[in-house]
């Protein structure tokens, strides 16, 4: 909690353009069963952690993503263990807030109840007003906050009169 307190102070309003942050965020699998390979130890590569089942698509995995480049800021998580209904997207003063919440139901693993919440920090040029989401068919919930388009200001132009001093120099020359 505190970290999330520090990191805007120390860096300023929009610090996602200055944070290497993460843009995968792994084992998001909101408690489903588990398997052999979840025991396995994960490995080191490029600075992360992987785990021996990590899979390419969002919609197969246990990952979160995050993309932050100059037209837009998009989030996207596999929710496919909750119906549409079981889930909300908000704005929170500047914060995307998902939260997802299904009560005690009956699975192949016995009797289970999930719950989980995200807040994602959204970026300076982003408007609240314009963030929508869509829930693919495969699960995948996106997030989509569009940067608003910075215009330059028109050119102004204007000729600068050069004044021509014709006093003679103070050595006399």
């Amino acid at each position: 909690m505190a970290l999330r307190a520090i990191v805007p102070t120390l860096l300023g309003r929009d610090w996602w353009n200055t944070w290497d942050y993460p843009e995968r965020i792994m084992d998001q699998c909101f408690a489903t069963q588990l398997f052999d390979e979840d025991l396995l130890s994960p490995t080191l590569y490029r600075g992360f952690l992987i785990h021996p089942r990590t899979q390419t698509s969002i919609a197969n995995s246990g990952q979160s993503e995050v993309k932050n480049n100059e037209k837009q800021f998009q989030v996207s998580l596999n929710v496919k263990q909750f119906k549409p209904e079981e889930i909300q997207v908000k704005i929170v003063d500047n914060f995307i807030v998902i939260q997802g919440k299904h009560e005690e139901k009956k699975d192949e693993s016995g009797f289970c109840s999930r719950e989980f919440t995200r807040r994602y920090m959204l970026p300076q040029a982003c408007e609240a007003d314009t963030v929508i989401s869509s829930l693919s068919p495969e699960g995948v919930l996106t997030i989509l906050a569009p940067k608003k388009v910075l215009e330059e200001p028109p050119k102004q132009e204007r000729q600068v009169t050069i004044n021509v001093d014709e006093s003679k120099p103070k050595d006399g020359k």
